[in-house]
């Protein structure tokens, strides 16, 4: 079900909880609130529609990737980035890190380790801080 995207900092700057097999509907609402956005949204955190799960979907292409429980392991290689974000207006100035590894679980919380570069990790990047907390 396609939610409400959450604009309340207070709650944004929360840190979400680890998710479980409980929460797999927190995983569709997500994914389907990501594709609904999908013209002016490439990633989005279970926070982002008022869930402190630590939940992330990410547009590859026409690929959506759900992240159950990231951790960013491993990054290298920072620049500065100018990022924008459907729960906050504006764009801000952040740092980033080209190269990333993250350990993840897939929707049926099975265990996954995977390298990414680029644009993809800069997204990651981005919903893995909502997760923590974090605004640009």
């Amino acid at each position: 079900m396609v939610k409400p995207i959450m604009k309340d900092i207070f709650f944004l700057q929360q840190k979400s909880e680890p998710a479980t097999a409980a929460d797999a509907q927190v995983m569709r609402d997500l994914t389907d609130t990501l594709q609904a956005h999908r013209e002016e949204c490439v990633g989005m955190a279970a926070n982002m529609i008022g869930v402190k799960k630590r939940i992330i979907a990410v547009s590859i292409g026409p690929v959506q990737l759900l992240m159950v429980n990231p951790n960013i392991v491993k990054k290298s290689d920072p620049y500065e980035a100018e990022e924008g974000c459907l729960s906050l207006s504006g764009v801000r100035k952040t740092t980033r890190y080209q190269n990333i590894e993250v350990e993840y679980q897939d929707q049926q919380l099975k265990p996954h380790r995977q390298a990414f570069s680029g644009w993809t990790a800069q997204i990651i990047q981005h919903e893995v801080d909502h997760c923590d907390g974090i605004l640009i």
